[in-house]
Order: structure tokens, then C-alpha cells, then sequence
């Protein structure tokens, strides 16, 4: 007798400790899985991508938002960028206007070493004052060198420190076989990249979704200050007759041959995709054309969540008469391949600091994932008053539990 006493003491001791550290919540979340299957999804895509025989020397399509690669044809070759260089160009211009080290107002004078740059120009003249997005768009619509190498020194005083930025900002993101030499992309001994570190720089720019209002844009004409209007035409002329594309930057040399790095968007759905080394323009735009195609006919947007609509029942105490139901904030839309729509897994994420909730008030968000990869994500709140069970109320509950089960 003493013996059970003393065990049934122990046990309650053991409920009151664990329910002061511990606070129970039960959200019915479905157990997120680690994948490591890339390589089994690349094998995948090239078996029904076996129809795509591209004439280029190196090519890959990408889903831009999880990296996905749905075709890749020696995505690690490396070989030179020509004027796809320009991306990384933008994406540290577009990081500074972001961070607000820099406005699209800012005036940019051209040096005349920007000016005497060869190849593709905006036509600036040495001591013309532009702005910070006039110089942005001579980049973007027209590849100006010497809009490029402008920026460059604006931002970093000279080309050659801004080059040293750029090294740096690609070891950052993972590109492991590039290494510029310029911002350019004008032909130099070991200026060189890959398609596949060129998809990084590239997702990465699209995370800046203004730079697709200049690499979107055809024609532009810039006349302010000036006798004779400069006008711009974007070299890549698939914004123009490719349904849907707004980017982002072809190159060539004699070198890199006809290069470009491709987006577009269809029924909500972004595809990226990356050629180098074609032989000519009509190939590369060519090839670009039916890689994008190709995803958009892999690829859906699905909606996952419904403004003020339930995303799960929360429960606060064990016997299920403290919940409430979280709601999403937003609709959620995202992209996921066609068929793939029962591998979506949803992960609530909630704030269980607050002892009392009222109607209205965030509670944390809400994950989205499809192998693993986080794809979208939505605040979630609470649809009620309601008070967290305390300390004793826990305790009393347990005991009930307790005396429940020894009857």
C-alpha cells in the first residue's frame, strides 16, 4: 500500500514539473520529410525531356522559386557570358536601390572611361548626368557598356573595385565556377561562368521583380538634356515575340557566341531559362523558346490557401476544449508541377507566448512545401477570444485524467 502511495505521489510530481516547463499544443501538423532526391529528379526530367535536342553548347530551364532543374544540357561547362554578365551588373545596382544606399534618382555623371567602352552602348556622352534608372535601362534595354561600366563606378569608384563586388557577391550565392573580370562582359582572358551559376545570379535578380519593368520594356527613349534623344532597343527580341517574357539579358562576343538568360510567366507560372553558346541569334532564341515552353507545359499554379478561410484547428489543452481555428491572412498561390498537387505538405508555425488570444490577432504562419522545399508561406490568425489553460488548470485536468483511467 505504501508502495502505491509513494509511486502515485511521484507521478503527480512528475505531471506538475512537466506542465510548468512544458506547454502541450496540438496543431495536427503532417510530419515534413528530409528529401535528397535531386538527383533522381534530374534523371526524371531528362527522361521526358529526352524530345529537346538543343544545338547549343550549354543550356539548363530552372522553376525559379525552388531551383527546381527541369532540363539541363552540360550545365557545368564553363565558358564565357558575353553581356549575360550584365545580371550580376543589376543585381548589385538593384541590392543598393533595395537597401537604400541608392535611389533611382541619384545623378550618375559618365567618365570617359565609360564612354570609350566598345560594343553595345546607350551613347553617353563624357560629363552627361543621368539618372540612377536611366543608366539602369541602358543596361537592361540597350546592354550599354557604357551604361555598365557607369554604374560600376558610381557605386564603387571604379570598374575594377566593382568587380571585385561582384566576385564576392557570387561566392556568396554558390557560384562556384565564375570569376569576372569585368561588368561587361566584353571578351578578357578567364572571364568565364556556367549555365548553371548564371540560373543563380539569374533567380536571385527576379527576387527584385522592378528590374522586369526595364528588361520587360522593348523600345525606350531618353531626351531629357539632350539635342538628340537616345534610343533604346532591347536586344533580347523575345520580349517582344515570346508570349509572356520580361528578361532578362542576352550577350554575345565572338567568344561566348549568342548567350541569353530567359524568363517569362504564363497563367501565373515563371520559367527561367539559360543558353550559351549558340551559333546564331535565331538558334538561341530559338532554343530559348522551347525550353520555356517546355516548363510552362510541366509547371501550375495552384492555390493552396483562401483569405479568411481555415488553415487548421488549433488545440490548446489536452481534452480539446481550448481551440481555435487559425485562418489565413492572404491567398497562396504557388507553382508546383502538374500532378504534383498531393505532395504538398502544410507546417503551421505558432507563437505560444501569449496567455490569452483574442479575435483577429497573428498567431504565427503558416509553410508550405513540396519535397521538402518551402515554397510559399501565410500569416495566420486567430478566429476567437480565448484564454490559455494555466498552470493549475492543466494540473486539474491531469489529475481527472488520472483518477478517470484508475476507476
Amino acid at each position: 500500500m505504501k508502495n502505491k502511495k509513494r509511486i502515485f505521489t511521484i507521478l503527480i510530481l512528475t505531471l506538475f514539473i512537466t506542465q510548468i516547463f512544458v506547454t502541450s499544443v496540438n496543431a495536427q501538423t503532417p510530419e515534413l520529410k528530409n528529401y535528397s532526391n535531386k538527383t533522381e529528379d534530374l534523371e526524371e526530367a531528362k527522361e521526358n525531356s529526352d524530345s529537346l535536342k538543343l544545338e547549343a553548347k550549354s543550356a539548363l530551364l530552372v522553376e525559379p522559386i525552388t531551383g527546381k532543374i527541369v532540363y539541363e544540357k552540360n550545365p557545368h561547362e564553363k565558358l564565357a557570358p558575353a553581356s549575360v554578365t550584365k545580371i550580376m551588373t543589376m543585381l548589385i545596382a538593384m541590392e543598393k536601390i533595395n537597401a537604400g544606399k541608392m535611389k533611382l534618382s541619384d545623378k550618375i555623371t559618365a567618365s570617359e572611361n565609360a564612354k570609350k567602352m566598345g560594343g553595345s552602348t546607350m551613347l553617353l556622352d563624357t560629363g552627361e548626368i543621368r539618372n540612377v534608372e536611366e543608366i539602369l535601362k541602358g543596361i537592361a534595354i540597350a546592354s550599354g557598356n557604357d551604361a555598365a561600366v557607369a554604374m560600376a563606378e558610381y557605386i564603387a569608384g571604379s570598374e575594377e573595385a566593382f568587380v571585385e563586388i561582384m566576385n564576392k557577391r557570387a561566392k556568396e550565392l554558390g557560384m562556384k565556377n565564375t570569376t569576372f573580370k569585368n561588368c561587361t562582359g566584353l571578351p578578357e582572358d578567364g572571364h568565364i561562368t556556367t549555365a548553371y551559376d548564371v540560373s543563380i545570379m539569374s533567380r536571385e535578380l527576379l527576387k527584385h521583380p522592378k528590374i522586369l519593368k526595364y528588361t520587360g520594356t522593348y523600345m525606350e527613349t531618353i531626351e531629357e538634356g539632350r539635342k538628340t534623344p537616345i534610343g533604346l532597343v532591347n536586344h533580347n527580341k523575345l520580349v517582344r515575340f515570346f508570349k509572356g517574357c520580361d528578361g532578362l539579358k542576352t550577350g554575345f562576343t565572338n567568344e561566348a557566341k549568342y548567350c541569353i538568360s530567359a524568363t517569362a510567366i504564363r497563367n501565373n507560372v515563371r520559367m527561367l531559362a539559360v543558353v550559351m553558346g549558340s551559333s546564331t541569334y535565331k538558334i538561341r532564341n530559338k532554343e530559348a523558346s522551347m525550353l520555356l515552353n517546355y516548363g510552362f507545359s510541366k509547371f501550375e499554379n495552384k492555390k493552396v490557401a483562401f483569405k479568411d478561410k481555415p488553415i487548421e484547428k488549433i488545440t490548446l489543452d489536452k481534452k480539446g476544449k481550448k481551440e481555435f481555428i487559425a485562418k489565413s491572412k492572404e491567398d497562396v498561390n504557388i507553382v508546383i508541377e502538374k500532378g504534383n498537387e498531393n505532395n504538398i505538405v502544410k507546417k503551421p508555425v505558432l507563437k505560444m507566448d501569449k496567455k490569452q488570444y483574442k479575435k483577429g490577432d497573428i498567431v504565427g504562419h503558416c509553410e508550405f512545401y513540396i519535397n521538402g522545399e518551402c515554397v510559399g508561406k501565410v500569416k495566420i490568425y486567430c478566429d476567437r477570444d480565448l484564454k490559455k489553460p494555466g498552470v493549475f488548470e492543466n494540473l486539474k485536468s491531469n489529475f481527472k485524467n488520472i483518477l478517470d483511467k484508475a476507476v
